[in-house]
């Protein structure tokens, strides 16, 4: 803790084999700072990316393992899956998008390497599904998935200084999705007035 000498388990002994863990860049903010997807990949292949071998903190690595949690809550009834459907539907549309008009760097990454980079996976699949703040009409989830997906990429790409944006996304969402809600409600009820008056 003090001292003018820092102190690195193993590194005396010439043993790497006794260090924990190391603090440092995920590869998204490798990314999101000026490396390329290719310098990414020639480090870490998609595999790694997708089995979780990684630097990255806990919910930001293993793609494999939120699968396996997404099938269990679906299975379960906890979670919605028209929720991480279109929240995964947004980010491709969006990194389709980014990646067909864009012109920076961070914009030409693959669209579908944001589903295997930082914490997209963990939060579409376990923090937007949460049955109290996500919308609750059926049409209003798949609004309210896609417009997660298209956010969280929009914050992630167009703001290097930031270089996740799920949870600002899952957050702003949360406060739209009463509105969701509402809007899609307000639109049954024009259509069955409609309806009863065309008999």
């Amino acid at each position: 803790m003090s001292g003018d000498q820092v102190w690195v388990a193993g590194f005396g002994d010439k043993d790497v084999t006794k260090i924990d863990g190391f603090s440092g860049a995920t590869p998204l903010g490798e990314l999101a700072h000026g490396t390329t997807f290719d310098q990414l990949t020639s480090q870490y292949s998609i595999c790694d990316m997708f089995m979780g071998y990684i630097p990255g903190s806990i919910g930001e690595t293993s793609t494999l393992c939120i699968l396996i949690g997404a099938v269990i809550l679906i299975w379960t009834g906890v979670a919605s899956w028209k929720i991480m459907c279109s929240g995964v539907l947004g980010v491709l549309c969006m990194g389709l998008l980014l990646n067909t008009f864009g012109e920076a760097a961070y914009t030409q990454i693959p669209f579908w390497s944001h589903l295997l980079l930082g914490g997209f996976a963990f939060g579409i699949v376990f923090m937007a599904t949460d049955p109290v703040t996500a919308a609750q009409t059926e049409t209003g989830k798949w609004i309210y998935g896609f417009l997660i997906g298209v956010v969280a990429i929009l914050v992630r790409v167009v703001n290097p200084a930031f270089p996740e944006g799920v949870m600002l996304a899952i957050l702003l969402m949360n406060v739209c999705a009463p509105l969701i809600d509402h809007i899609v409600i307000r639109q049954n009820v024009k259509r069955r007035l409609s309806r009863v008056k065309n008999k």
